[in-house]
């Protein structure tokens, strides 16, 4: 279990006003949780997960628009 209480938060620089998120790195893992709701649910990857998400978004694989 990660223990959240000292992490630092980062904002995402490609967040919106509206599209927010926030990243933690936390005990070798990457904590992502939705800026607007601080007390809500985190999502935790291990650093290969999180690069490979991160490819991801870079490749649009998540784009939902072009389904």
């Amino acid at each position: 279990m990660i223990n959240l209480a000292n992490a630092k938060w980062f904002k995402s620089s490609d967040s919106g006003p509206s599209d927010c998120v926030e990243v933690a790195f936390v005990d070798n893992l990457v904590a992502v949780r939705d800026s607007k709701n601080q007390r809500g649910e985190v999502l935790v990857f291990t650093p290969k997960e999180w690069q490979a998400f991160l490819k991801g978004v870079r490749q649009n694989e998540f784009d939902l628009s072009q389904r």
